[in-house]
C-alpha cells in the first residue's frame, strides 16, 4: 500500500525532498512540516502544522493520520534525538540518532572522534577558555587562524581570519560576546587548508556507504567568492575537480572509515552523512561532518538521483544498502543559484511578492521554495534565502546559463544572487580543453569561401570534450573530459540516398543536412551511445559555395541539435564525375557509450515486453527511388499541389521534410536503464530493422491502428498499388524509432516521450513460433486507408468508428479525469474513443480510490498517468474528496468522468468539476430511442442523417 511521508523542516532542501519523494510510485501523500509556500498543496505535497519539537505529539499525529515514514531535513532535530523519540514510539524516521549527529552537533567531540580513527583532517585544539585559544593560534606553528563555534549555528558558525589578530577577535566575539549563543561555549581552533573545497555526501545503513556525486557549495555572498559568509549561495553537481579516482579514495579513507569508527564505538550510523572536504596538496582532508543532505547540495544532488528516493530511503534503514545501490543520471550536470533577500545575511525586508514563478518552471527548470509564505493567493518572502533555482542540463556550462536566465525571469525585487556558480569547475574544465583546427590544407579560393562561412556554424556546435573549429587536418575529441568513464566507441555512417535527386531538381539544399545527420546519429543510438561529434563528405564536379554553404549550415545546425559537435569535414571537387548542379553527400558519426550501457540488452529482452513508437516526420530518408518511380506512375511533378500534406504545400515540399533527429529525446531515456533496445526505422522498414534488436527466439507483433500513420504513406500505398508488405519492408510507415520496454516501465517511458513528441504502445514481442513470420503487422490495410483525409461524412464516421463530427481540423481537446474502482473495462472503451483523431477528449489521468486494480494496469499501458487515492487512509468525506481535487488540478482536468468509481462524492465537488454523468445519461438516452444513433452488426456506431 502506498505510503503517506512527511519530512521535518521548511527550507529549500525540504521542499527538494518532498518533490523526489512525492515521484515514487509507492508514496501516496508527502506532508511537510512546517513547509513553505511551494509545498503548500503541490500535487502529491502538503503542509501540516503539526509540531515537530514535540516528539510525543508528533508521534501520534504519525500514527493517527498513518504516516509511515518520517524524513529529517535539517540538523537541529536530528540532535535533540527525533529519530530515537519516533523509533521508540514505532515510528520509522530516517536520520542518525541524537549521538550519532554528535558528528555535526558538537565540532569537539567530531575532531577528536577523527583523530581517534586516522580520519584526515586540520591540526586543531578546542577550548572552553578564550586566552587559551588565543595563546595557541598565536603559538601554533602552523596558521591557526579558522575559528568555530562547536555547536550548532546554522552554518554559520565558522570564520576564516585573513590573520592572528583577525582570529582572537573571533573567539572573543564568540565566547565573551556569545555571538552565536549557546552554541559557542567551546570553540575549535583549525589550522588554515588551502585547496579546492568540496561536498562529498553518502547514504549509510550502518555498515555500507553509497557515495553521491561530489557537489560544491558557495558560501560568500557575491561573485568571485567575495563579501560575508552565508548558508549558501548556490551549488553545483558534479565536481569535474573530484576524479572517479579520488571520490573512490573519500569514500575509503574518510565516509567508511567514519562509519566503521562510529559503529565500533556503538553508535551506528544510519542516514546521510555529509562530509566537507579540503582538497590539499596533501590530499583530501574534512574541514566538517554535516548528519543530513547539505543545502543548497540537495537542490542539486536529487535531481541527478535517477533511483527512487523512498526505495533508497527503505534501504538503508533496513541495511540493504550494499545490494540495492543507489543509480545517478551520468553526463548530466545541475547548478542551483539562490536567491536570497536584499541586506541578508543581516537584516532584511520580508513580505515583498515574488513572480514569474510558473514561467520558469515553463523553462525546464525547478524551482525549490525556502523562506517563502503564502499571502492573498500570492508568494512572498519570509525568509534571507527565498528560493533557489536549478537547473539540469548535459554541461555545467549549460546548466549554469540555464538557472540565471531562470533568476532573470523571476520577478523579485531586491534580490540578491551569484551569476557564477560552478566558477572553479568551468575554470578546470577549460584548462583541460583547447583543442583546434588548424588549416585545412584547401587552397582554392572557393573552398576558402566555403570555409569562413561555415567556420562559425560549426563553432557553434562545440561541446565538452573538444573546440569544434574547422581547419584542421584532423579532429580531436577528449573522452574524460566529456565525463566517460569506461567507455566504448560506436561509429555509423550513412548518406540520405536519392532524396538528394529531389533536393537538386528543387533547388532546395538546406534540410539535407538535417537528414544526414539525423540518420547517422539515429543509428548510433541504437547502441545507447551519446553522438559525440560528426564529419561530412561533400563531393561536387564543380564547387557552387552557395549550394554547399547551405547544405554544410544545414549539417552544423542539426549537429547542435543533436547535441554532437561539427568536428570536421571534407569538400571534394571531382570535375567529370558529377553532372553540373550535381552532389553527393556522406556523413559519419561517432559516438560512446560506458560499457555497462551498451544496448541492446538482449539477454533482458523476453516475451511480453512492449513495443514503443516514436512518430516520424515522414517518408525520412528511405525508399525515395520508390517513391520516385510512384511519382512518374503518377505523372506528378515536385511543383504539383501535394495530394498529402498541408493545404498549399508542393510535393517536393512535403518530400523534403527532414527527417528527425532523436538524440536528445531518447538520451535520458536510454540511460534511465528502461530501454532494453532501440530500433531505428531506416532502410528495410518496420520488418527488417526491429528484428536486429531482438533474440533470435522473438517475434514482433504490431498494430497499426495504435499509431498515427502520415498521408503521405497512404497516398504511395494507393496510387503505386504498393502491397502491406511492399510498405512495411520500405518504409517507416510513421514510425521512426522503436524502443523495447518491460510492461512494468512502459507508462513511464511513455509519457517521458509524450512531453516532447507523439509516441505510442505499438505492439509486443512473443515467442516466434516455427515457420511464422520474425514481424507481423497487423491492421496496416486499413490504417493505410484511413489516413487520408475523408471525403464524405459516411466516409468520415466509417473511418473514426463513431466519430459524427464531418470536421477532421485539429481541435482544443478537453481535459479528462477518470474515476475508477475495478477492472476498467468502461474505462477502456473511453481510451479508444479518445484515441480517435476526432475526438474532443484527452484523458491525462486516471484516479482510482483502490490500489492494483486492472484499471489502473489498463490506464498505464495506454500511457496514461494514474494515481491512488485511497479511501481507507482519510477521515472524512470531505478530505478525501480534497486529495482527488489536488490530483485533478494537478493535472489541468476539466471535466471528470466517473467510469465504475464505487464512492459517493460530495455535492461540492460534483459543482465544481461538472461530472456530466446525470445529463449525458438522458442525453444519450433519447438518441438511441429516437433512432438517430444506432450499432450496426459490425459494432460500428451509425448515426441517421437529416435533411435540412
Amino acid at each position: 500500500m502506498a505510503e503517506r511521508v512527511l519530512v521535518v523542516g521548511g527550507g529549500g532542501r525540504e521542499h527538494a525532498l518532498a518533490w523526489k519523494l512525492a515521484q515514487s510510485p509507492q508514496v501516496q501523500q508527502v506532508l511537510v512540516a512546517p513547509g513553505n509556500a511551494g509545498t503548500a498543496g503541490c500535487g502529491k505535497i502538503s503542509n501540516s502544522e503539526v509540531s515537530v519539537s514535540n516528539h510525543t505529539i508528533l508521534a501520534q499525529f504519525c500514527k493517527d493520520h498513518h504516516v509511515g515514514l518520517v524524513v529529517v531535513g535539517p540538523e537541529v532535530p536530528l540532535a535533540a534525538g527525533i529519530v530515537d523519540d519516533l523509533t521508540a514510539a514505532g515510528v520509522p524516521c530516517f536520520g542518525p540518532s541524537a549521538k550519532a549527529a554528535q558528528l555535526e552537533a558538537s565540532k569537539s567531540f567530531s575532531k577528536a572522534f577523527m583523530e581517534r580513527h586516522g580520519i584526515p583532517t586540520a591540526r586543531y585544539g578546542s577550548f572552553t577558555d578564550p586566552q587559551k585559544a588565543c595563546d595557541y593560534i598565536r603559538t601554533a606553528d602552523f596558521p591557526a587562524l579558522v575559528v568555530k563555534a562547536s555547536g550548532l549555528a546554522a552554518g554559520k558558525g565558522v570564520i576564516v581570519a585573513r590573520d592572528q589578530d583577525e582570529a582572537c577577535q573571533a573567539v572573543m566575539d564568540i565566547m565573551k560576546d556569545g555571538a552565536f549563543g549557546s552554541a559557542g561555549e567551546t570553540v575549535v581552533v583549525e589550522e588554515l587548508l588551502e585547496g579546492e573545497e568540496v561536498s562529498c555526501l553518502c547514504f549509510s545503513d550502518g555498515h555500507s556507504v553509497s557515495q553521491m556525486p561530489p557537489a560544491q557549495d558557495h558560501k560568500r555572498l557575491q561573485d568571485g567568492d567575495l563579501g560575508p559568509n552565508t548558508g549558501g549561495m548556490g551549488a553545483y553537481c558534479p565536481t569535474p575537480q573530484v576524479s572517479q579516482e579520488l571520490l573512490q579514495q573519500i569514500t575509503e579513507t574518510v565516509l567508511q572509515k567514519t562509519v566503521d569508527g562510529m559503529r565500533e564505538e556503538g553508535t551506528p550510523y544510519v542516514g546521510v552523512l555529509y562530509a566537507g572536504l579540503m582538497l590539499t596538496e596533501q590530499g583530501p582532508k574534512v574541514l566538517e561532518f554535516n548528519c543530513r543532505f547539505g543545502d543548497p547540495e540537495c537542490q542539486v544532488l536529487l535531481p541527478l538521483l535517477q533511483s527512487d528516493l523512498y526505495e533508497v530511503i527503505m534501504n538503508t534503514m533496513n541495511g540493504k544498502l550494499a545490494s540495492n545501490a543507489p543509480v545517478w543520471h551520468q553526463d548530466s550536470s545541475a547548478v542551483t543559484v539562490v536567491m536570497a533577500s536584499g541586506g541578508y545575511p543581516g537584516s532584511y525586508k520580508k513580505g515583498v511578492e515574488i513572480t514569474g514563478l510558473s514561467l520558469v518552471q515553463d523553462m525546464g527548470l525547478q524551482i525549490f521554495h525556502a523562506g517563502t509564505a503564502l499571502k492573498e493567493g500570492g508568494v512572498v518572502s519570509s525568509g534571507g534565502r527565498v528560493l533557489t533555482v536549478t537547473a539540469v542540463r548535459s554541461s555545467l556550462e549549460l546548466a549554469l546559463q540555464a538557472a540565471n536566465q531562470g533568476v532573470v525571469a523571476v520577478g523579485f525585487p531586491g534580490a540578491v544572487y551569484r551569476r557564477d556558480i560552478g566558477h572553479r569547475a568551468i575554470a578546470h574544465l577549460k584548462q583541460h580543453r583547447g583543442l583546434t583546427y588548424k588549416d585545412s590544407g584547401v587552397d582554392i579560393a572557393a573552398g576558402n569561401r566555403l570555409v569562413d562561412m561555415i567556420k562559425p556554424l560549426a563553432k557553434a556546435t562545440s561541446r565538452s570534450g573538444c573546440n569544434a573549429e574547422l581547419g584542421g587536418f584532423a579532429g580531436l575529441f577528449d573522452l574524460k573530459a566529456a565525463g566517460f568513464v569506461d567507455p566504448i566507441l560506436v561509429s555509423g555512417t550513412d548518406g540520405v540516398g536519392t532524396k538528394l535527386k529531389i533536393a537538386q531538381a528543387c533547388r532546395q539544399h538546406g534540410s539535407l543536412g538535417q537528414d544526414l545527420v539525423a540518420m547517422c546519429v539515429n543509428d548510433v543510438l541504437a547502441q545507447g551511445a551519446e553522438p559525440l561529434f560528426f564529419l561530412d563528405y561533400f563531393s561536387c564536379g564543380s564547387l557552387d559555395v552557395d549550394v554547399a554553404a547551405s547544405v554544410v549550415g544545414g549539417i552544423a545546425k542539426a549537429c547542435k541539435t543533436a547535441g554532437c559537435a561539427l568536428l570536421g569535414g571534407e569538400t571534394a571537387e571531382m570535375p567529370g564525375v558529377y553532372p553540373p548542379g550535381e552532389y553527393d553527400l556522406a556523413g559519419f558519426c561517432v559516438g560512446a557509450v560506458e560499457r555497462g550501457a551498451l544496448l541492446p540488452r538482449l539477454g533482458d529482452i523476453s516475451e511480453g515486453d512492449l513495443l514503443v513508437g516514436v512518430a516520424s516526420s515522414g517518408v525520412h530518408s528511405n525508399g525515395f527511388s520508390l517513391v520516385r518511380k510512384v511519382l512518374e506512375k503518377a505523372k506528378l511533378s515536385y511543383s504539383s499541389p501535394a495530394p498529402f500534406g498541408e493545404s498549399g504545400q508542393t510535393i517536393g515540399e512535403v518530400l523534403l521534410t527532414p527527417t528527425k533527429i532523436y538524440s536528445r529525446l531518447l538520451l535520458p531515456i536510454l540511460r534511465s536503464g528502461a530501454v532494453k533496445a532501440y530500433a531505428h526505422i531506416t532502410g528495410g522498414g518496420l520488418l527488417e530493422n526491429i528484428t536486429r534488436v531482438l533474440p533470435q527466439e522473438l517475434a514482433v507483433d504490431l498494430d497499426a491502428s495504435q499509431w498515427t500513420i502520415p498521408p503521405v504513406f497512404s497516398w504511395l500505398h494507393k496510387e503505386g498499388g504498393l502491397s502491406e508488405e511492399e510498405m512495411a519492408r520500405t518504409f517507416n510507415c510513421g514510425l521512426g524509432a522503436v524502443l523495447v520496454v518491460a510492461p512494468v516501465d512502459a507508462q513511464r517511458v511513455l509519457s517521458q516521450l509524450q512531453a516532447h513528441e507523439e509516441a505510442w504502445i505499438v505492439g509486443s514481442l512473443a515467442h516466434k513460433q516455427p515457420g511464422a513470420e520474425p514481424v507481423v503487422v497487423r491492421n496496416l490495410k486499413n490504417s493505410l486507408l484511413n489516413a487520408g483525409q475523408a471525403s464524405s461524412k459516411e466516409v468520415a464516421v466509417e473511418a473514426n468508428q463513431g466519430c459524427h463530427d464531418n470536421s477532421i481540423v485539429p481541435r482544443k481537446r478537453t481535459k479528462v479525469g477518470v474515476l475508477i474502482s475495478g477492472t476498467g473495462t468502461n474505462l477502456q472503451a473511453l481510451i479508444e474513443q479518445a484515441k480517435r483523431p476526432c475526438s474532443s477528449a484527452e484523458i491525462v489521468v486516471v484516479i482510482s480510490n483502490k490500489p492494483g486494480v486492472q484499471g489502473l494496469k489498463r490506464a498505464s499501458l495506454a500511457g496514461i498517468q494514474t494515481r491512488v487515492v485511497d479511501h481507507k487512509l482519510f477521515g472524512s468525506r470531505a478530505e478525501f474528496d480534497g486529495t482527488i481535487d489536488r490530483v485533478l488540478e494537478e493535472f489541468g482536468v476539466e471535466l471528470v468522468c466517473l467510469a465504475g468509481f464505487m464512492r459517493i462524492l460530495t455535492g461540492t465537488f460534483v459543482k465544481k468539476w461538472n461530472e456530466a454523468e446525470h445529463r449525458a445519461f438522458p442525453a444519450a438516452l433519447e438518441l438511441v430511442a429516437s433512432g438517430a444513433v444506432s450499432l450496426g452488426e459490425d459494432g460500428r456506431i451509425s448515426w441517421k442523417s437529416h435533411s435540412s
